[in-house]
């Protein structure tokens, strides 16, 4: 099933694995059902940017996927992968937001990663609204990334551990509230794209968003 054409992101289920690739032609990622993010926040049509995305899942892991196509990378200078890079989404940057706390639905989880590997978590709380509270948090997710400068592409992956969006049992069914986001170009000329379109200039909220299920 296209996921695109439904309210819900599907990852699909493997066998345990720590491997990580941002290689799109790999089995582990084609197996998965795709995913199209080709409008802005406010619902217009992006198809020259159509971003897709792909997820799959283990006990301790989730997996995701990113394939972007590109006009003009906008790219940070000396790019540090070692520690989270505050601000990165200045630059080109894919976006993944993912909360399991029904009841506080204001309260989830934001993942960023860069063309170049760069990458972000952080712990969203807006009651009040105040997105720098928990810019510390660590989730221990890892990331890969590659440019292909002759496709005008650039793939990124993410492992994100379980252990840092829920405390409860994670099984097929299961569902997160979740949204895609994407960045492209300069301060000038910046394209935002999105799964669930917000009506706003803002990523931020939460209502907006859709559902990541697991299956198998």
């Amino acid at each position: 099933m296209d996921s695109a054409s439904s309210n819900a992101f599907r990852s699909l289920y493997a066998q345990g694995t720590d491997r990580l690739t941002a290689d799109a032609a790999d089995p582990f990622w084609l197996a998965a059902p795709p995913l199209s993010v080709d409008q802005s926040p406010f619902g217009e049509s992006l198809r020259s940017l159509a971003t897709i995305v792909r997820s799959r899942w283990t006990g301790q892991h989730l997996y995701v996927l990113f394939e972007c196509a590109f006009q003009k990378l906008h790219l940070r200078p000396e790019p540090r992968r070692d520690r989270k890079t505050w601000e990165l989404w200045n630059w080109d940057v894919v976006e993944l937001f993912l909360g399991d706390d029904w009841a506080h639905i204001e309260r989830y989880k934001e993942f960023e990663l860069s063309p170049q590997g760069e990458w972000l978590d952080v712990a969203i709380d807006r009651t009040p609204p105040d997105l720098e509270r928990n810019r510390h948090w660590s989730s221990g997710f890892l990331t890969e990334a590659r440019i292909d400068a002759s496709g005008r592409s650039w793939n990124g992956a993410m492992r994100i551990p379980f252990a840092s969006i829920t405390t409860g049992p994670v099984v097929a069914g299961k569902i997160f509230r979740a949204n895609v986001y994407r960045m492209e170009g300069p301060p000038e000329a910046r394209t935002f794209l999105a799964w669930k379109a917000t009506g706003s200039e803002s990523f931020h909220v939460p209502a907006a968003f859709g559902i990541l299920e697991l299956i198998i």
